[in-house]
């Protein structure tokens, strides 16, 4: 009996130890990714950056919805949504550095090298720093032959450089608040996370009408509540991970870049960014076809829907964040079990989340449009446009939850490949190959995104399904056999 006895405890010892190498480094956090439960988890660390994600949709949205009140705010909205692609590739080099960095970092912690953990986020600081001056000087140079390029006309030019001009001004701001942010989330800090975009976003909303309105400044106006709310929010983050409640810290010492280290960031990161920038690509080509086949209002429809598709989108990736560090720290602690049991948790969260959300603009669509703008005709192409174009985007969830746990667990390669896919592989040339094989231009272009959609979730489905099997059902085959090695014999 006493044999017996020691021998489970001996075994339940040994996954005690097993389970708390992945769990001790959160000892001084609230959160322990490594014991407690996956959906109490998930809830815990998803819903702040659910929520987080709808309060960061706020800072286009209410822009957006401010300036389509203005005088000739039907072309004003197309102005900016010519310009929100330098915006959206102002974001993605945020998400290269902090996306690609995150990751890591968690993984590190889950191996108990703190110490590496912070210079991977220190050295990442660094580079948005870098990153954020050059990309300022680039794009105030040469931000007006780019609008042209980029779908302005006549009508819409003034106010997308307008915009662009001041919101270039907070780069840096941008880079530090959306760059370091992912470092907060990731040592399961996500309530400061959360407060990161929360704070920003209620300063936007207050300063938008009195600046557009009350003092009259327009676009220029929401351009600068923008760069206030954005630098605030950098604020918030640096004092943070400089402070005493934070895991990891930036240090003096780690501010020297290490190409050793920064290498597997980029690498990883390089998906993240392709993901975001590529979506600047996808507006950019949207926007040229559409101006071609239907003018500004054709324009003006396709800002109103970029802005639909965040609010899809946005909570969904934060959902997705939210998982992401359970998987990578229990990835790096070797839980397999935990990992697998969190992706199914989120594949069936975010797959629920857009096919309501698809629901809805299939049944409303008017309801959805009048948010922004009440002028018929822009009413009238909008709510049409809307059926077509995210007819997709149901199993877009599927997408979202495949795509991040490939990111979690170090897989670059993998994360690259379908980051590639279905913006650079399939929606961009179906948005120009479309329109020549059929008689509808108009509707040709829009059909482009749910064939990609569709396609690209069956080929990830695909990949993903062949590393599951491959790779973690092997990975958790052989933590248990170890187990059975440890296990001693009952004399």
């Amino acid at each position: 009996m006493y044999n017996l006895k020691f021998n489970i405890d001996y075994i339940e010892g040994i996954k005690h130890n097993r389970q708390k190498r992945g769990s001790e480094i959160m000892s001084n956090s609230t959160t322990d990714l490594g014991k407690e439960s996956i959906g109490r988890l998930l809830l815990k660390l998803a819903t702040p950056s659910i929520i987080a994600q709808l309060v960061n949709v706020l800072y286009n949205i209410v822009d957006r919805i401010f300036i389509g009140r203005m005088q000739n705010g039907d072309v004003a909205m197309a102005g900016i949504g010519v310009a929100f692609p330098i915006v959206l590739l102002v974001s993605a080099f945020a998400a290269f550095v902090g996306m690609g960095g995150a990751p890591l970092a968690a993984i590190k912690m889950g191996e108990k090298d703190n110490n590496e953990a912070e210079k991977i986020m220190t050295n990442s600081f660094s580079v948005l720093l870098i990153i954020a001056g050059i990309l300022t000087v680039i794009f105030m140079i040469f931000k007006e032959p780019i609008l042209w390029k980029f779908g302005a006309s006549e009508s819409t030019i003034k106010y997308a450089t307008d915009y662009l001009g001041i919101y270039l001004i907070g780069t840096v701001f941008v880079q530090i608040a959306l760059g370091m942010n992912p470092f907060v989330n990731t040592q399961g800090f996500a309530k400061i996370g959360m407060m990161t975009v929360t704070i920003g976003a209620i300063i936007n909303i207050i300063l938008d009408p009195i600046l557009i309105f009350g003092l009259n400044m327009g676009v220029k106006g929401a351009a600068v509540a923008t760069i206030v709310a954005q630098a605030v929010s950098a604020i918030w983050v640096l004092r943070f991970l400089t402070g005493k409640k934070t895991i990891l810290k930036l240090r003096k010492k780690y501010l020297k870049i290490d190409i050793k280290t920064m290498k597997p960031v980029f690498a990883l990161g390089i998906a993240p960014f392709i993901m975001q920038s590529t979506e600047s690509l996808v507006l950019v080509s949207l926007n040229s076809q559409l101006q071609k086949y239907g003018g500004d209002l054709a324009v003006g429809a396709m800002t109103i829907m970029s802005s639909i598709m965040q609010i899809i989108l946005l909570p969904a990736n934060g959902l997705t964040q939210g998982a992401q560090p359970i998987i990578s720290y229990n990835y790096g602690a070797k839980n397999i079990d935990r990992v697998k049991k969190t992706f199914k948790y989120t594949v069936l969260a975010t797959l629920s989340y857009t096919f309501f959300m698809c629901l809805i603009l299939m049944i409303a669509p008017e309801m959805v449009v009048k948010i922004f703008n009440n002028d018929p005709s822009l009413l009238e192409i909008t709510s049409w446009s809307i059926k077509i174009y995210f007819a997709g985007i149901f199993i877009f969830g599927i997408q979202a939850a495949c795509q991040s746990t490939f990111l979690a667990l170090g897989q670059a390669k993998i994360s690259l490949f379908l980051a590639l896919l279905r913006k650079i592989i399939l929606l961009v040339p179906l948005i120009f190959i479309l329109p020549i094989i059929m008689e509808e231009k108009l509707f040709a272009v829009l059909l482009a995104e749910p064939v990609a959609d569709v396609t690209a979730v069956l080929i990830t489905s695909i990949c993903f399904t062949v590393f599951y099997k491959k790779t973690l059902n092997v990975m958790d085959k052989n933590e248990n056999k170890f187990f059975e090695n440890e296990k001693p014999s009952i004399n």
